[in-house]
């Protein structure tokens, strides 16, 4: 679980700013909230950010998909670190980033930070958090390593540190070098934490075409509940020489691609959905498809590109919040615009169906931004759930939660009080008739002919 992330000097956030998961004293929905009795703390399961357009939500949502990306993906040997800070201040250029993690794995708080610029990684410390103490496990700076006193005597992981490179994090070289003491961590950010763009397709999505796989009833039951008219989903296979797919793309994946794996892809005019599957030695092709009944109860095959942007939406996000509610290995999902092309009032129902899981023991979390006002709502989220970013007028982003406004009472429609600019996150609108400025424009055009 996320408990606390800090971004500073990235993109819009100029000064650092901190996203909180800590539940805070209100009684409101707490039923829901995930207790962990070592720290004796209370975690929230879902949080909702707002704000107007270019306020910094996305921009939030980019720096912990880049923190993530470095710690799995790694960087190549003489790549840049793709940092992008704050660029309205000139200062800030020469200026490291910095991002700052407090996570929860295994009923164990570990806090990881790093400051890197474009070529360096300046500094970088995991920290493992008791209930009454810190270990520090390892501490990077000035290209030296301090290790905690249990670890201090393993040669090899000094050995390790000399084989990282000054752009990559040790957390990742370590893994690499099959250091075990780290991996937990890395772990995390490559299994546990999901991010999901606007424009994203959520994966993997072979398991709609295998009726043996769990997820297909619930998939299918879900759609068909949401109003889609979709009955269920199918495959259809087809000759995977006939895919539209570049030759070096297909050449790669007739060499590399192991018996039994399966890998996505996007092919022909309409972007259809395919798996790719090696079976008995033969590469298998299926697309996406969904069928819907006609008047006699027929069921009739439509192509996906034959959907709405809406039904297209709710296939990607439908397993994601399966996936939060089954009683598997926990989760963090974070969607940007979670609201794109769907209705409000299937948002939350989307929404709801997740916290109806939740309980003390729950251990996913659903992060979000939206436009959607609909949801700013106290019988569904906690002021502490609801987050808003703002930008100055300096274009410097800030991020703050409903719950430091004191007068906010549990029963109070807070909607009103947010699009009338008094908790801030709207957009500074000075356009106000647009009819008149352009009536006025054309007179001038006029007057000088």
């Amino acid at each position: 679980m996320i408990i606390k992330f800090t971004v500073e000097n990235w993109m819009s956030f100029r000064e650092p700013a901190t996203f909180s998961m800590i539940a805070s004293r209100e009684r409101q929905h707490g039923e829901r909230l995930a207790k962990v009795k070592k720290y004796q703390m209370r975690l929230l399961p879902v949080a909702a950010v707002y704000g107007g357009n270019a306020s910094g939500k996305t921009n939030f949502f980019k720096a912990i998909n880049f923190v993530r990306n470095l710690v799995v993906k790694g960087t190549q040997p003489d790549g840049v670190i793709p940092i992008q800070p704050f660029r309205l201040d000139s200062r800030c250029a020469s200026q490291p980033s910095r991002f700052s993690f407090q996570i929860l794995i295994d009923e164990t708080i570990y806090e990881f930070s790093f400051t890197a610029t474009l070529k360096k990684i300046m500094e970088e410390k995991l920290v493992c958090i008791s209930s009454t103490s810190e270990r520090v496990l390892y501490h990077r700076k000035n290209g030296k390593p301090v290790f905690d006193n249990a670890l201090e005597g393993q040669q090899f992981l000094q050995f390790a540190f000399q084989g990282t490179r000054d752009n990559q994090l040790f957390l990742t070289n370590s893994v690499t070098q099959k250091v075990e003491h780290f991996k937990p961590v890395y772990d995390w950010f490559k299994n546990t934490i999901v991010l999901i763009a606007p424009d994203a397709r959520f994966g993997p999505f072979e398991q709609f075409f295998q009726e043996e796989h769990p997820l297909y009833p619930a998939m299918n039951d879900t759609l068909a509940q949401l109003d889609t008219g979709i009955t269920h989903l199918g495959g259809d296979e087809i000759n995977f020489e006939n895919l539209a797919i570049p030759d070096s793309i297909k050449e790669k994946l007739q060499e590399d691609m192991p018996e039994g794996d399966t890998v996505q892809a996007l092919a022909g005019p309409g972007n259809d959905r395919f798996i790719i599957t090696r079976k008995d030695g033969k590469l298998i092709a299926q697309k996406l498809v969904t069928y819907h009944k006609d008047k006699d109860g027929k069921a009739i095959k439509f192509e996906m590109r034959h959907e709405s942007d809406g039904s297209q939406r709710a296939i990607d996000l439908v397993p994601a919040f399966l996936d939060l509610a089954a009683r598997g290995p926990s989760r963090v999902y974070i969607i940007d615009e979670i609201d794109r092309s769907l209705h409000s009032l299937l948002t939350r129902r989307l929404i709801q169906a997740f916290l109806n899981s939740c309980n003390k023991e729950s251990r996913s979390q659903l992060l979000f931004t939206t436009h959607d006002v609909l949801l700013m709502d106290q019988k569904l989220l906690r002021r502490d759930e609801m987050w808003v970013t703002e930008r100055d007028r300096e274009g410097s982003s800030t991020l703050f939660s409903f719950s430091e406004f004191k007068d906010v009472r549990y029963d109070k429609d807070i909607r009103k009080s947010y699009l009338q600019g008094r908790m801030g996150g709207v957009p500074r609108i000075l356009l106000y008739d647009l009819i008149d400025s352009a009536d006025e424009n054309a007179r001038n055009k006029g007057e000088k002919n």
